[in-house]
């Protein structure tokens, strides 16, 4: 059995959301898997035509309540279709009925989502409505995060057309619209909306691609348009041009809207630019790979549509309008934000842009709210405070409060009480002698038990390092976390399997028991040396797969064996270093960390030059 493999009662297929149960009728019925949208679309390549995805579909399978957050939601499906049906809508109905059964809360989706929550926290947002304001500017998350100068020039420059114009420092949530977060999306966004109308707001100019799909889609009374709909119209106070030839790529979230696919190139052509449209332009666009945060679950996918553009865009520099497109697509090809290109042409071209990178784009967006408290003379102004589900996430914060001021409390408990003296290690030896051999029998014990209760191993090896020694420490250890691996396998396979089944339902599980199908106890090796996964769930999915257990302990003892003598070498010498005594065992010991933890890092950038996929 798969991975994942969830079992649910029958009745709960008849529980399906009515707007998903039309969409697959209507794949179903319309669809004639004539395979035009196949052809460009490595999910598609993957799971089949729509018609086949639909007609099989079940959502009690974890397969089937994964699939869809594997699709990129780009559209291309829509636009190629001869039938004029959109699958796209489809497998985000499905990802919204897998949200609706409690199943798709996957951990990989948490940075999006913390990203996303930030941009609506008190702290990031900001609105700043002037006398006789009835229009914003709304340039989203990515752009006043990578570009904050290009953001503010842009705004002031509009407001030389539009003395009343506004700005809202905000994210449209749609990270959690993709992601079928209905529910929190709904309520956020809406919030949002009916302040601004409450606030006579009657038109929105976007920077964000998405940000305009969203407010297009659920904006209701309010209108939208593009800022690039605007400098088109208006021409940017820019002398200098630049003579080049370039491509563009139009963002998948606006591939219908050929007006605006127009005023980029009008931009573009403004500045004595020459388009080479690629094959692949407007309406039939490529994804850059970033579409439904596909890359947070599959990877490979999501690499596979950049590769695609690169070899598209051949040598040609290539342009975008949407900052996160330009991210995504600017490890695999020269990528300018046609804004560089309006405001600093020739510093753009010459490489020189000014585009910042993550940690410094949250000062970036901290610091443009700032500067817009002081610049901008406004009749309203808010922080926004509404917060979807309000109780979960104090009950968090309360959480992380309390586990903080345990340690504090632990370590003032410590330098007060005298105990600091028990920190030598030699003293620590001292004591943990008066045991005998019965001493390094708890601490296997302890390891051995730890993986099964999900407690860290870290601090234990650490400990053993300290107490026992580079040599009696690495053999304590070793021993003991390969019986504790093993007692975790024998759990999942014997005892706890469905447990353990509805707890890996993401796609990385997955590809981890299909990894082993294929290369066997090579792949156990491979992620115990590589840790691509968190080490106490890899040893409850390793139970889930088909490897003999014999195979499953040796390569597991194999492939820890560099990470634990690394970290034992280290903790040997690390209270001597705490003291402030470096001495050459903790220079080898880090230097031996810091090596097996560049292996993961080498390797990815090892497959993302070749251009192969990761074997799990």
């Amino acid at each position: 059995m798969p991975i994942g493999q969830s079992q649910k009662t029958e009745t709960q297929d008849n529980q399906m959301s009515g707007a998903l149960l039309e969409a697959l009728r209507i794949i179903s019925e319309t669809c004639t898997g004539c395979k035009k949208c196949v052809k460009n679309c490595a999910f598609l390549k993957k799971y089949g035509p729509p018609k086949d995805i639909a007609d099989a579909y079940n959502p009690r399978e974890t397969l089937q309540q994964t699939m869809p957050f594997e699709c990129s939601l780009c559209g291309l499906c829509a636009a190629v279709c001869p039938a004029d049906i959109n699958p796209a809508a489809l497998f985000l109905e499905m990802r919204r009925e897998t949200v609706s059964r409690g199943y798709g809360d996957y951990p990989e989706h948490a940075p999006v989502l913390g990203y996303e929550q930030r941009g609506t926290s008190k702290r990031y947002t900001y609105y700043a409505l002037p006398e006789g304001c009835d229009t914003i500017f709304f340039p989203g998350c990515t752009l006043p995060a990578t570009r904050p100068e290009t953001t503010l020039k842009l705004y002031e420059r509009m407001r030389e057309e539009i003395p009343s114009l506004g700005i809202v420092l905000d994210c449209c949530t749609k990270p959690s619209h993709d992601l079928g977060r209905q529910k929190y999306f709904l309520a956020m966004f809406n919030e949002m909306k009916h302040f601004l109308v409450q606030h006579g707001i009657k038109n929105i100019l976007v920077a964000c691609p998405n940000c305009y799909k969203v407010f297009k889609t659920y904006g209701g009374e309010i209108a939208v348009a593009t800022v690039y709909e605007f400098l088109a119209e208006y021409s940017p106070l820019i002398s200098a041009q630049v003579s080049a030839t370039v491509t563009i790529h139009d963002p998948c979230a606006v591939r219908f809207d050929a007006s605006i696919h127009a005023a980029v190139r009008t931009l573009a052509a403004k500045q004595g630019l020459a388009i080479e449209e690629m094959p692949h332009h407007g309406t039939e666009a490529l994804c850059c790979g970033e579409g439904g945060s596909v890359g947070f679950l599959s990877p490979d996918l999501a690499r596979r549509w950049g590769a695609l553009r690169k070899k598209e865009a051949g040598q040609r520099k290539v342009i975008t309008y949407c900052a996160g497109c330009a991210n995504s697509l600017d490890p695999h090809m020269t990528t300018m934000h046609i804004l560089d290109v309006a405001f600093e042409p020739e510093a753009t071209f010459a490489g020189k842009a000014k585009v910042s990178k993550a940690p410094f784009t949250y000062l970036n967006r901290l610091k443009l709210k700032r500067r817009l408290k002081k610049s901008v003379a406004a009749a309203v102004i808010r922080e926004r405070t509404f917060v979807f589900d309000r109780e979960r996430k104090k009950g968090g914060a309360i959480k992380r409060a309390i586990f903080l001021l345990l340690i504090i409390a632990a370590i003032m408990a410590v330098r007060f009480s005298g105990a600091i003296h028990y920190l030598e290690r030699d003293a620590l030896r001292a004591s943990i002698q008066g045991y005998g051999a019965l001493a390094p029998i708890l601490y296997m014990l302890l390891y051995a038990v730890a993986p099964a209760l999900f407690l860290p191993g870290l601090p234990i090896t650490i400990v053993g390092g300290i107490l026992f020694g580079p040599f009696r420490g690495v053999v304590y250890t070793i021993i003991s976390s390969t019986i504790g691996a093993c007692v975790a396998f024998l759990v999942s396979r014997y005892i706890a399997r469905e447990w353990i089944e509805r707890k890996l339902r993401s796609p990385r599980w997955r590809r981890l028991d299909v990894g082993v199908e294929k290369h066997g106890w090579k792949i156990v090796a491979f992620t115990r040396l590589i840790p691509l996964f968190p080490f106490n769930l890899l040893n409850y999915a390793f139970g889930l797969t088909k490897i003999k257990f014999f195979h499953y302990a040796a390569a597991t003892f194999i492939g820890m064996l560099p990470a634990c003598i690394a970290f034992i070498v280290f903790s040997n010498s690390l209270l001597e270093a705490v003291r402030g005594r470096i001495s050459p065992e903790f220079i080898i010991g880090l230097g031996l960390i810091i090596l097996v933890s560049m292996v993961p890092v080498l390797y990815r950038c090892y497959k993302a030059r070749e251009g192969q996929e990761t074997l799990v």
